[in-house]
């Protein structure tokens, strides 16, 4: 008898950077996860605004506003080196399993070159690959924790 798999593989709970995406069954590589849903505005109405943290562009003409809760992709944080992607396809943007997720994982993409370099180089990257690599630069240069 084969084990009865969730609708949704996922849930969102705290993560090293805040709120996050986690897997909560296991994901194959290339399978949809999840649609970043919002409003579609302008990208006129984008430079008018002030906070552009849940934006995702569509194209040269519009953009998704991911700003509202319901909106649950848009817990999925950035990573350096992500386990999913996001699609842009027709209008749509879909995050679909770039490998295997294993449950417990969270689930990240890229942000992509904009956002990284207004939003999480002035700050520092906290993605675990980033981590990762800083931990293993304090230890290999003889610092203690």
């Amino acid at each position: 008898m084969r084990a009865q798999v969730s609708e949704v593989p996922f849930r969102v709970r705290r993560s090293e950077t805040g709120l996050g995406l986690f897997a909560t069954d296991e994901i194959e590589k290339g399978r949809f996860i999840i649609e970043y849903l919002g409003p579609r505005i302008s990208n006129a109405e984008v430079h008018r605004r002030r906070s552009t943290r849940y934006l995702f562009e569509l194209n040269s003409r519009w953009t998704i506003d991911g700003s509202p809760r319901w909106n649950t992709a848009r817990y999925i944080n950035h990573s350096c080196r992500p386990n999913a992607e996001a699609v842009v396809s027709r209008g749509r943007i879909r995050i679909k399993a770039l490998k295997r997720i294993k449950p417990g994982d969270e689930i990240t993409y890229n942000y992509g070159k904009n956002y990284f370099d207004t939003f999480i180089r002035p700050i520092g990257c906290k993605c675990l690959a980033c981590r990762r690599v800083r931990s293993k630069r304090i230890t290999a240069s003889g610092i203690r924790r």
